[in-house]
């Protein structure tokens, strides 16, 4: 599996939240969120702002596809 939004999935782990306890807080179910991850539909800003709140950290670092200090992909 290729995750497009590695960091979303990084500040899910550092939560402790399992894939499913994340979807439901968001409100939707777990495919719907395997989906957003893996970039195979998008995720609705109502849902980026409130990763954005749950994890503390901005919008711009969530929807970037590398970890934080690492080179940008080619």
């Amino acid at each position: 599996m290729n995750l497009r939004f590695v960091n979303i999935e990084a500040e899910r782990a550092r939560k402790e939240l399992s894939k499913e306890s994340l979807a439901q807080k968001l409100g939707v179910s777990t495919k719907t969120y395997y989906n957003w991850i893996n970039g195979d539909t998008p995720i609705p800003s109502t849902a980026l702002i409130n990763m954005s709140e749950l994890f503390n950290k901005d919008i711009d670092y969530l929807l970037r596809d590398k970890p934080p200090n690492q080179p940008e992909r080619r």
